[in-house]
C-alpha cells in the first residue's frame, strides 16, 4: 500500500511538471499525451456546462419575455409619475455618457505649447 502511494505521488509530481529530471523522451512524450487527452476532456465539459447554460438562460429569457408581455398588458399603455430621484438619476446618466465623449486633436502643431493650444467652442 505505501509502495503504491508513492507511486502515485511520483506520477501526480511528474504531472504537475516537478522531477522530470530523470524521465526519458519516451516518459516525457506519454505524461504529455496523457495531459492532451485530460485538457481534451476537460474542454469538452467545458462546453457542455456552457451548452446547458445557454440554454438554462434561453429559457429564462422565455419566461421574462412572457411575463414582460403579461404586465404591459396589465399597466396597458399607462404613463407612470416618474420622481425627482429618477429624474436626477438619468440626468447624470445622460451626462456621464456625454463627458465620456471628449474632443482629441489630430492635427500636428509645431510651436511652444501655449500656441498649440487649440479653443473648442462650449458644450451645450
Amino acid at each position: 500500500m505505501i509502495k503504491k502511494i508513492e507511486h502515485l505521488e511520483v506520477s501526480k509530481r511528474k504531472l504537475l511538471g516537478e522531477c522530470l529530471g530523470s524521465c526519458t523522451i519516451e516518459e516525457l512524450q506519454q505524461i504529455e499525451q496523457q495531459l492532451e487527452r485530460s485538457v481534451s476532456t476537460i474542454r469538452a465539459r467545458k462546453n457542455q456546462v456552457f451548452k446547458e447554460q445557454i440554454e438554462q438562460l434561453k429559457q429564462k429569457e422565455k419566461l421574462l419575455v412572457a411575463e414582460n408581455a403579461r404586465l404591459s398588458d396589465e399597466c396597458g399603455a399607462q404613463s407612470w409619475p416618474v420622481s425627482r430621484e429618477q429624474r436626477d438619476n438619468l440626468s447624470r446618466e445622460e451626462q456621464r455618457e456625454s463627458s465620456s465623449i471628449s474632443d482629441v486633436e489630430t492635427e500636428l502643431f509645431i510651436g511652444p505649447p501655449e500656441t498649440r493650444t487649440k479653443r473648442f467652442p462650449p458644450r451645450k
